[in-house]
């Protein structure tokens, strides 16, 4: 007798930017104000927490630095966003 295993996923893409919203949110930060630590436009950063742009390794480290969370973190965030949005194209479309 063969098992075959049944796969779930999740049928929603979650931004990082909504933890780095909820993040600046909880440290009473504005976004032009990390926007100026991190010396980045705040544009970049709106276009991340809508998820539009990618946190990218370099932002990814200015970010550690400026809120504390580690670089890795908002790498595997990122990363995992991206390969869900594929997966729930690949399934639903």
């Amino acid at each position: 007798m063969s098992r075959t295993k049944e796969r779930v996923y999740s049928d929603i893409a979650i931004p990082p930017g909504k933890m780095l919203l909820d993040t600046i949110k909880a440290l009473s930060i504005s976004l032009d104000e990390l926007a100026r630590r991190m010396d980045l436009p705040t544009q970049e950063l709106t276009s991340i927490i809508e998820g539009k742009k990618e946190i990218t390794a370099g932002t990814a480290i200015k970010l550690e630095d400026v809120l504390g969370t580690p670089a890795h973190i908002w790498l595997n965030l990122e990363r995992g966003y991206r390969l869900n949005r594929l997966k729930i194209r690949h399934i639903y479309h």
